[in-house]
C-alpha cells in the first residue's frame, strides 16, 4: 500500500496506541457499542450495522415502543429509543430480508430453517458470521450456538456469532448454507497513486488486502485504498473497480484471475475536474478517527484514506459518545496546533473537537491551536450547561473556526415555522445557531452532512436572509472504527467543502476563507458562481435600480438542474452545465447558487446529488440584507427553543437554565434592532 506499517511510526506515539489498545479491549469485551451507555443512536449505531437504507430500524423501535407504552406520543417513544430490544428491532426492521452479512435461523413451530447468502471462503481460512436467531414460536426455545446456549423468548431475536455449529430442537442446523469454499488466486492492483478500490465476486462479496477493514460504503459496495496492493481472491470471475473521490469517475475491469498465480490489473480512473489547479480545496471538516464501532482505527487508516480520496483537508475531531469519554483525545492532546505528519503540500489533515450538547446541538472546530477545557455537557448525568455559546467562544479563542454539524434530521421546508423544524427531545439537532450566528459566535452550518439537507438548507437561508453572515460548509460525521454502518462507514470527503485559496494550502489560509465564506459544499458536482464577476463570500456595494449579471456552471455527471437564489426565493432555474439570469436591485439581498440531482453512484446521501454556494451578497447604499419574514421567523425559533429546553433540558439549579434564556435574550436584541432599522 502507499503508506505502510513502517513508514508511519511517527503516527502512534506511545499514548495514541495505548488509547487504540484500550479500544480494541472495549469493542472486544462489549462489541460494536463499545460498552457506551445505550441512549438511542448508541443502540442505532449497533443495529444499523446490519441494515441498509430500505430498513428503519428507527421506525422499527418506534412501534416496538409503541406497543410497550400505547397512548404515549411521538415524542416521548422517541426519548425512550435507548429502551429497545435492538435485536428485535433489527429482525422487524428487515422485515423477512435476509442481508449478506447476517443470515437467519427461522425457529417456526414446525422446526428451524437457514436462510442465508451463501459467502466464499478461500482454502482452509475459518469462516465466522453473526447469525439472526429469528422464532415466530409461542414459548421459548433454546439455541446452543458453538456451545453456548442463548435462550430466545417468544416471538423474539437474538444476534449471535457462529464459527463451528449451532444446535436446535436437540439436532445440528445444516451450517453448508453459509460459506462454499474456493480455490485461492491473488491480484495486484496499481493506479500510480492512492485510490479507493472495489473488488468483488460475482455474488458481490467484497475482498480485502491482509490488515484492511472490510468497509462497505452507504451503498453497501465494498471499498478499501491504497496502490500497488495485493490480495487474495477466489480464481473465479471477480470485477474490480477504482476511483478516487468526487474529482474522479470510475474505471472498472472484470476478470477471471489464474489460480496459484498474481495478476496483475493497472487500472487509473479519469479525472472529471481538478479544484486544486484553480485554487480551490475540498475539505470534510467532521470525521472521526475513533467513536465506536467494529475495528478500532490507528492514524495510519485515516492517512491513507485521505491520500485515497484525494482529499484535500481532513479534520478528524475527538469527541465523545454517550459517556464522559473522549475518543481520540489523546491524538489532540499530542498533535493540537499542528499538521498530521501525513499532510503536504496538497493534502492537509488536522485534529480538532466536537463539541457536543444533544439538546442545542453539536458542532465541530477546525484549526486549533490549543486544547478546551470542556469537551461536552449533558452526558451521564450532567446538566445541559452552560450553552453552547461559551464552547464556541474558547473554540474561537484557541484559533478554531466553528460550525455547527449534523443540524436539523427533521424534514421540513422553506416556508414550515419553526414549530414545524424544531421537534422536541434530546435529538442533536443545531438548535442555538439561531442565537449564536445572530451573536457572530459561528461561523459556519455544516448544510451537507448525514442530515436532511432540505430542512439545513431552508434553516441555512433564513439565517442569512436575517442578516446573519454564515458560510456554507460540509461535515459527513464519517467514523473511521465503523465498517458498515450506512454513511458513517462511508469514505471521508463524500461530502466536502471547497474554499478559494490564494496561494498555498495552509491551516491558516484554508480556515481563512472558510470564514470569509470563499465557498460551495458539494456531494460530488463542481459548482461556480459569480455575479458581475465576483465569487462567493464577496459583498457588491451597488445603488438602487442598479442590474447585475449573474452566472452559474456545474460539472458532473449527477446534475440534474441548476437554481439561482436571492432572499426572496428561486429567481431563475434550468438544466446543468450553464445558468445565467439579470437582476435590477432594489433592496439589499443575496444571491447563491444550488445543483441538484436525484440518487447517483457518486452520492452517498439518501436523497441524491446537492451543492450549494456561499453567498454573494448584493448591500445597497451601505446596508445587508436582512429581511422581516426571516427575522420574526428567526424570533420564532427562539420562541419555541425555550419550550423545548424546559421540556427537555436538564440542569441543576434555575440560574443555569438562566443562562439560557439569557444567551436567547441577547440574541432577540440583535434581531429587533435589525427591524428597528427596517422601520417595523
Amino acid at each position: 500500500m502507499c503508506h505502510d506499517e513502517s513508514s508511519h511510526d511517527s503516527l502512534l506515539p506511545e499514548p495514541v496506541a495505548r488509547a487504540l489498545d484500550e479500544y480494541r479491549a472495549l469493542r472486544d469485551r462489549h462489541g460494536p457499542c463499545w460498552g457506551e451507555p445505550p441512549i438511542g443512536y448508541v443502540v442505532q449505531s449497533w443495529a444499523t450495522v446490519f441494515l441498509d437504507r430500505r430498513h428503519s430500524f428507527y421506525q422499527a423501535g418506534l412501534r416496538q415502543l409503541a406497543e410497550r407504552h400505547p397512548g404515549a406520543s411521538h415524542g416521548e417513544l422517541e426519548d425512550r429509543l435507548g429502551e429497545v430490544d435492538a435485536h428485535r428491532g433489527v429482525r422487524d426492521a428487515l422485515g423477512g430480508d435476509v442481508p449478506d452479512n447476517l443470515p437467519v435461523l427461522r425457529l417456526t413451530p414446525g422446526g428451524a430453517a437457514l436462510e442465508a447468502h451463501t459467502r466464499v471462503v478461500l482454502g482452509d481460512e475459518p469462516f465466522r458470521t453473526a447469525l439472526l436467531l429469528d422464532s415466530s414460536r409461542d414459548e421459548p426455545v433454546t439455541v446452543l450456538v458453538d456451545g453456548a446456549a442463548h435462550e430466545v423468548p417468544p416471538g423474539g431475536a437474538q444476534v449471535v456469532e457462529v464459527t463451528r455449529e449451532v444446535v436446535a430442537d436437540g439436532r445440528p442446523v445444516d451450517l453448508s448454507p453459509l460459506a462454499r469454499r474456493a480455490t485461492g488466486a491473488a491480484i495486484r492492483l496499481k493506479a500510480g497513486f492512492p485510490c479507493r478500490w472495489s473488488v468483488t465476486g460475482a455474488n458481490g462479496q467484497g475482498w480485502y488486502p491482509d490488515g484492511a477493514p472490510p468497509k462497505v460504503d452507504a451503498l453497501r459496495r465494498p471499498y478499501f485504498h491504497g496502490d500497488d496492493v495485493v490480495l487474495a481472491v477466489p480464481a473465479e470471475e471477480i470485477t474490480v473497480t477504482v476511483t478516487r473521490g468526487m474529482e474522479y469517475a470510475e474505471a472498472t475491469r472484470t476478470l477471471v484471475p489464474a489460480p496459484g498465480e498474481e495478476t496483475v490489473v493497472e487500472l487509473t480512473p479519469e479525472r472529471l475536474y481538478d479544484g486544486a489547479a484553480r485554487g480551490w480545496y475540498g475539505g470534510d471538516l467532521h470525521v472521526h478517527l475513533n467513536w465506536m464501532g467494529e475495528e478500532p482505527a490507528a492514524p495510519a487508516l485515516a492517512a491513507i484514506t485521505q491520500h485515497g480520496e484525494d482529499l484535500h483537508v481532513l479534520n478528524l475531531v475527538a469527541g465523545n459518545v454517550s459517556g464522559e469519554r473522549v475518543y481520540d483525545r489523546e491524538a489532540l492532546e499530542h498533535w493540537v496546533g499542528r499538521d498530521l505528519p501525513w499532510s503536504d503540500e496538497r493534502h492537509l489533515a488536522r485534529i480538532g473537537v466536537e463539541y457536543r450538547n444533544d439538546v442545542v446541538g453539536h458542532l465541530t472546530a477546525f484549526g486549533l491551536n490549543g486544547l478546551p477545557g470542556r469537551f461536552h455537557s449533558g452526558f451521564a448525568g450532567s446538566p445541559d450547561w452552560p450553552p453552547n455559546a461559551v464552547a464556541c467562544e474558547e473554540l474561537r479563542a484557541l484559533g478554531g473556526t466553528t460550525g455547527y454539524g449534523h443540524p436539523f434530521h427533521t424534514a421540513f421546508g422553506e416556508d414550515d415555522p419553526p414549530d414545524v423544524a424544531l421537534d422536541r427531545g434530546r435529538n442533536c439537532s443545531a438548535r442555538e445557531i439561531v442565537a449564536d450566528a445572530a451573536l457572530g459566535l459561528i461561523d459556519t452550518l455544516d448544510v451537507l452532512n448525514h442530515s436532511s439537507i432540505a430542512a439545513t438548507a431552508a434553516v441555512y437561508h433564513r439565517l442569512i436572509g436575517a442578516g446573519n453572515r454564515l458560510s456554507v460548509t460540509a461535515g459527513t460525521d464519517v467514523v473511521l472504527s465503523f465498517c458498515r454502518r450506512l454513511s458513517a462507514a462511508a469514505p471521508p470527503g463524500w461530502a466536502r467543502v471547497y474554499a478559494r485559496v490564494d496561494g498555498p494550502l495552509t491551516t491558516a489560509a484554508y480556515a481563512e476563507a472558510v470564514r470569509l465564506g470563499r465557498t460551495f459544499a458539494t456531494t460530488g458536482p463542481w459548482l461556480e458562481l459569480t455575479v458581475n464577476g465576483h465569487g462567493p463570500g464577496d459583498s457588491l456595494d451597488l445603488a438602487p435600480g442598479e442590474e447585475v449579471e449573474i452566472t452559474v456552471a456545474s460539472a458532473g455527471p449527477e446534475v440534474e438542474t441548476l437554481e439561482i437564489r436571492t432572499a426572496d426565493g428561486v429567481l431563475a432555474q434550468g438544466p446543468p452545465h450553464r445558468l445565467t439570469a439579470r437582476l435590477t436591485l432594489d433592496r439589499p439581498t443575496y444571491v447563491v447558487a444550488v445543483a441538484t440531482g436525484g440518487p447517483h453512484p457518486r452520492s452517498q446521501h439518501r436523497m441524491g446529488a446537492y451543492a450549494q454556494t456561499s453567498p454573494v451578497y448584493l448591500d445597497m447604499a451601505g446596508e445587508h440584507v436582512v429581511r422581516e419574514a426571516d427575522v420574526r421567523w428567526c424570533l420564532a425559533w427562539l420562541d419555541r427553543l425555550e419550550t423545548i429546553l424546559a421540556e427537555s433540558g436538564r440542569f441543576e439549579t434555575k440560574e443555569q437554565y438562566a443562562d439560557h434564556l439569557a444567551l436567547y435574550d441577547r440574541a432577540r436584541q440583535v434581531y429587533r434592532a435589525r427591524l428597528a432599522a427596517l422601520g417595523r
